[in-house]
């Protein structure tokens, strides 16, 4: 399993990092040894709304080389939804077995084309924003419609890597890990189509 981590400027860095810090732990499994990740951005740092700085170790890979796509969202989609630079790398991804987002990202997905004739949500205060791009916009926190998997506002991205979590090794798997983190909710509002 190749995971592609796609950063920008303008991140909300807790809808990253919620959802890479569980999903790290995919090797701690049998089913899921040896799954690797980059971190993908379109250039060599990027910055949050606040001024953190991360470094982006792969600049504008392929992503048809993935096979989970990982989109987090922020202040910067909503620009970041009109640059054709970022979108048509975006779409590279076409291909790509999972196509996953939350808060935000899923209007990258939508400017992408991915949510076309798809059931998706976003964070609950971009609703509006997200309607032109998906065929209906679930007041949901987690909405599963074919190989794209969007999620709702930025705590999300802890169950929403979770969901992934036990979708790639199993339920068991879910367990030991918020067992490690420290994490007593159960995943709620979860739509597959």
């Amino acid at each position: 399993m190749r995971i592609g981590f796609v950063v920008f400027n303008g991140i909300t860095f807790l809808d990253f990092i919620g959802f890479y810090d569980v999903v790290n732990r995919l090797n701690w499994f049998e089913e899921t040894k040896g799954t690797t990740w980059d971190i993908c951005g379109l250039s060599e740092e990027i910055s949050d709304e606040s001024g953190l700085t991360i470094k982006v170790n792969r600049i504008k890979p392929d992503l048809s080389e993935y096979d989970l796509l990982f989109v987090p969202g922020g202040m910067g989609t909503r620009k970041l939804r009109f640059d054709e630079e970022c979108i048509s790398w975006l779409r590279q991804a076409g291909q790509v077995q999972y196509i996953v987002s939350v808060c935000t990202g899923s209007l990258l997905l939508g400017a992408a084309g991915f949510l076309e004739n798809k059931k998706a949500t976003t964070h609950p205060n971009a609703y509006e924003l997200l309607e032109p791009y998906c065929k209906e916009v679930v007041k949901a926190r987690i909405v599963r419609d074919g190989n794209v998997i969007t999620a709702g506002g930025v705590s999300t991205s802890i169950d929403l890597a979770l969901y992934i979590v036990e979708l790639l090794v199993n339920k068991g798997a879910v367990e030991i890990i918020k067992k490690q983190i420290d994490y007593p909710y159960e995943r709620q509002g979860m739509i597959e189509v």
